[in-house]
């Protein structure tokens, strides 16, 4: 997806990548092991895959890509420590987390929808 954005010219300062749950660890492990920094990533509810692996597998140039990360505190399906554990770890090796929680299970609230606007105003420019 990256790729392809890239042969449309678009630069990689201007890709977000983004998802939710499964989408969102989706797009963790894709966008932390690329060649080149994006504006950001999105992660919403989830967690980083093959969390043990992932310093052999990491990019050093991903550590200048923006992450926003927001977790549910009552979320059942994805346990908030796991998501917490994520952002730890990635903090620990020197990635940008702007970390939000809300008082929520495994879904979207308005208050996050707005703090996603203000991030996306902020790695958009």
């Amino acid at each position: 997806m990256i790729a392809r954005e890239r042969e449309r010219g678009i630069p990689a300062s201007r890709i977000v990548l983004a998802g939710f749950s499964q989408g969102g660890a989706i797009a963790l492990h894709t966008g932390l092991r690329g060649e080149e920094p994006l504006a950001g990533i999105m992660a919403l509810s989830c967690y980083l895959p093959l969390a043990t692996s992932f310093g052999a597998e990491a990019s050093a140039r991903a550590r200048q890509t923006p992450i926003f990360m927001a977790h549910g505190l009552a979320d059942p399906i994805v346990p908030h420590a796991l998501a917490l554990q994520s952002k730890m770890m990635l903090e620990t090796l020197g990635y940008r987390i702007e970390w939000r929680e809300y008082p929520m299970p495994h879904s979207v609230c308005m208050e996050e929808v707005q703090d996603i606007a203000a991030w996306l105003r902020r790695v958009l420019p």
